[in-house]
């Protein structure tokens, strides 16, 4: 019998990508303030991003010595604090123990998104990982997904958060595509407005309830 692969995207889907964004403010925070008042400051850099400012220019102003390059740097390089999103715990316990193979496609670069897997305790479960800086293309190109077909495989499932993006090239390959619905936390909106082909062809409220499309 022929096996099958369950792949993930990262953020949004088994991390909320706003809990990276804290982590890295707070360690920004770290850096910049002495230990008396980073947790004040901290709470003025979330305060400004929820009100769409510019926090990096609002830093920059308070502490002329910052400068951009250098809050991109810790923000994109440090060691994160992350929770997996609920119910990813069960869905990698069910996929192993039926012995179905589990992927990970996901855009950004190399040094953030491992430590985000290192961060979670997670690196070693999948059997493949495609970061979009390692491989040398991002998501919608069909290269990032092909690269997971074998032909020991018959069916394969992306599980991902953005309909501008994600399930495009799957859909096209005939994978089975599904979308863990936002429930306020997602940096950026889901729009289901747009063409068929870029949609998904489940929804899900938790990530449980992938076990009932892969079983």
């Amino acid at each position: 019998m022929k096996n099958k692969y369950i792949i993930f995207d990262l953020d949004d889907t088994l991390i909320y990508e706003i809990d990276f964004l804290k982590s890295a403010y707070r360690e920004i925070a770290h850096f910049v303030s002495n230990s008396q008042n980073h947790e004040s400051l901290y709470s003025r850099m979330l305060e400004i991003y929820y009100q769409g400012g510019d926090v990096f220019s609002f830093l920059i102003d308070k502490f002329p010595y910052l400068t951009k390059d250098k809050l991109l740097e810790i923000y994109r390089n440090h060691f994160p604090s992350l929770k997996l999103n609920d119910g990813a715990e069960d869905v990698f316990h069910f996929c192993k123990s039926n012995n179905y193979k589990i992927g990970l496609i996901t855009d950004g670069r190399s040094i953030t998104q491992r430590n985000k897997l290192k961060a979670l305790k997670i690196e070693d479960i999948f059997d493949k990982i495609i970061i979009s800086e390692e491989f040398g293309s991002s998501k919608p190109d069909e290269r990032n997904f092909l690269v997971f077909e074998e032909s020991n495989c018959s069916e394969y499932f992306y599980v991902a958060d953005n309909p501008k993006k994600d399930f495009v090239s799957p859909n096209k390959l005939n994978w089975t595509t599904v979308c863990l619905l936002n429930k306020g936390w997602n940096i950026h909106q889901q729009n289901f407005s747009i063409e068929q082909i870029f949609l998904p062809k489940y929804k899900i409220e938790d990530l449980k309830n992938l076990i009932d499309i892969v079983m």
